[in-house]
């Protein structure tokens, strides 16, 4: 087969018609592709769909939506109740410290102890228990923002020492 026009431009016709065989089978193979990605599609819509008529998606649609709207309800009432906690935990007397030691020379075991207990600014008390042979004696002193307006002994003051200083990387934060 021959063509006056082929030949006068130089060009073969068998090249003409493997460029062209090569460019069919190149769209066949896309063809294939977005056939097999449409095949998927259509199986997922299938499943989204089954059994599902307009008015039942619907009807899942709106329990979906009520039941995000019932979550959101929950989350606002758990925030209102994490707050009210932790306004009751400032309150409550978590910074402690024990030291124990012996209160007289002649007792051992480090029976008698100075226990502090605070709160978040530091308020709370300072108890103070005194072992001896004839007895427990206890003492108690109020402390106001880290201080005592009673003289406190060491014992006293390195407990008070320690419950301030306690959980203190918390409360800076």
């Amino acid at each position: 087969m021959e063509s006056s026009i082929l030949n006068a431009i130089g060009i073969d016709p068998g090249i003409i018609l493997i460029v062209v065989l090569v460019a069919v089978l190149i769209m066949i193979i896309y063809l294939l592709k977005v056939s097999m990605t449409m095949s998927r599609f259509m199986k997922k819509y299938k499943t989204f769909m089954r059994g599902k008529d307009g008015i039942s998606l619907e009807r899942a649609f709106i329990n979906r939506f009520a039941e995000l709207d019932t979550l959101s309800e929950n989350s606002k009432n758990h925030m209102e109740e994490i707050r009210k906690i932790k306004e009751i935990q400032n309150l409550t007397l978590n910074k402690t410290a024990i030291v124990k030691y012996d209160a007289f020379k002649e007792m051992g075991g480090k029976l008698s102890f100075a226990l502090a207990m605070l709160d978040k600014d530091n308020n709370g008390f300072v108890l103070n228990a005194i072992h001896s042979r004839e007895g427990c004696y206890t003492y108690i002193k109020e402390i106001v923002k880290g201080e005592s307006y009673i003289v406190l002994g060491e014992e006293e003051k390195e407990a008070l020492r320690q419950a301030v200083n306690a959980h203190n990387e918390i409360y800076n934060q």
